[in-house]
């Protein structure tokens, strides 16, 4: 009887998010909340986590952006992107992920990526490249970046598993870091070859067509860019460099009072109050108005993102909260009868939970358990990518909706989504060459 409910139950689920992504944008979210509904009025089940701080992260990202889009400072940015690009077009494909996999692992957190996100859409667009491409890219390596930053949460928990073996952090980051960079590089060779090219592409034509977006051009002489362009731009990138510099220098962090001891401040806060912070001083120095932010495309998509980010995910955390025993304790037997499906079982905790800490807390004492070696685990780890395996994770959801394009989407199927092909390339690649490296080194 379990088994048929919690079937029931993931059949809703996914049929609530196709619902949610057949009507399109906040839909998505507005069809989860139905779905928690359901969970309490029918099957009994108290309301899961919401992820409140990815929403506010998201919000106050696209706030600073918002403002400074109005300032000219998106302008600004592509205009310098292009004169690095002009000749190759398509090396965004392969910049954009390895710059967000680098920044993400800096600091610890997949979050960065939403600071990066606008500039990656609007330079892609500029210069005629199919959006989706670096954009899933890039949205995916910071989710794979988690496994070789050396101060993310999974990172500890990780450590924490394996120090006792006598593995070290250092060890860890010897398998993890060129196996994850290899694979980028494999992915954007693939995602390059992904979809027809923009000038190509019917939903592209037809939001031309109809005037739902404008032809942006890389080529001929830049419009002149206002002062304030630049200034804008020096403003926001101020602010991700300290975000950035913050997590991998937690001496940089505030100290500030928790209950009776001193801490620091937790980086996801920080990014909040970075963001706001940024916004209000590009209100303050470019002579924009803080009522017109609401007004700009990137605010206006990014707000989508935050209600659609709301229902699906508190949907989906309702159900795994439900059934995670159940879940979770079915795969780890499969890890058993079979050690080298550690890998699999890694990738499909992580893709129901959408935590890399609790697919690495479920699933490596499992391997620990069964005998297998530090190095062969740590090659196995990078397949918590797997979080990205449904469009559920919150800079997914913001992805397809900056992409005024269309081209980056979550189809009808569900996992027909953009961000698939990056998922499946990225784990299979960095567990194959993982594997190959722990044996050599």
């Amino acid at each position: 009887m379990d088994f048929f409910v919690v079937g029931l139950q993931g059949a809703m689920v996914l049929a609530l998010i196709a619902l949610g992504v057949h009507f399109k944008g906040m839909a998505i979210g507005l069809f989860g909340a139905v779905g928690v509904l359901a969970f309490a009025l029918v099957f009994k089940v108290a309301p899961g986590s919401v992820p409140v701080s990815a929403m506010l992260i998201i919000m106050t990202v696209v706030t600073a952006a918002g403002a400074m889009q109005l300032a000219g400072g998106i302008d600004y940015l592509v205009t310098k992107a292009q004169k690095v690009i002009k000749r190759f077009p398509n090396q965004i494909t392969y910049v954009a992920p390895l710059t967000t996999f680098g920044f993400c692992a800096g600091a610890g957190t997949g979050n960065i990526y939403y600071s990066l996100m606008p500039v990656i859409y609007e330079v892609a667009h500029a210069n005629g490249v199919r959006p989706e491409r670096p954009l899933a890219l890039s949205a995916t390596a910071g989710q794979l970046a988690i496994t070789s930053s050396p101060v993310s949460a999974a990172m500890a928990a990780m450590v924490g598993l394996l120090s006792p073996l006598g593995y070290k952090i250092t060890d860890i980051l010897l398998i993890t870091v060129p196996a994850s960079l290899l694979a980028i590089l494999v992915g954007a060779f693939v995602m390059n070859r992904r979809g027809k090219d923009l000038k190509e592409d019917p939903e592209y034509l037809r939001r031309l067509a109809s005037g739902e977006i404008k032809e942006r051009f890389a080529g001929g002489d830049p419009a002149p860019i206002p002062a304030s362009g630049r200034r804008s731009a020096m403003l926001f990138l101020a602010g991700v460099v300290f975000i950035i510099a913050s997590g991998i220098f937690e001496e940089l962090r505030p100290m500030v009072q928790s209950k009776d001891q001193m801490q620091h401040i937790d980086l996801s806060l920080l990014i909040q109050i970075t963001m706001f912070s940024v916004a209000a001083a590009i209100v303050l120095t470019c002579g924009i108005k803080a009522g017109d932010i609401v007004k700009s495309p990137l605010f206006d998509s990014g707000m989508v993102a935050v209600v659609a980010l709301f229902g699906v995910a508190w949907m989906a955390n309702t159900f795994i909260a439900a059934n995670e025993a159940l879940v979770v304790g079915g795969l780890g037997d499969l890890a058993r009868q079979a050690p080298l499906m550690i890998a699999l079982a890694l990738f499909a905790v992580a893709a129901m939970t959408t935590s890399q800490s609790s697919a690495t807390f479920s699933i490596i004492p499992i391997g620990i358990a069964l005998g297998l070696e530090p190095g062969t685990l740590a090659a196995m780890w990078p397949a918590v990518v797997g979080v990205f395996f449904l469009p559920t994770n919150g800079s997914q959801i913001a992805t397809v909706e900056i992409d005024q394009t269309g081209s980056t989407s979550i189809g009808a199927a569900i996992i027909n989504h953009s961000f698939m092909i990056p998922v499946l390339v990225y784990a299979a690649v960095a567990v194959g060459a993982g594997l190959v490296i722990s044996r050599f080194f």
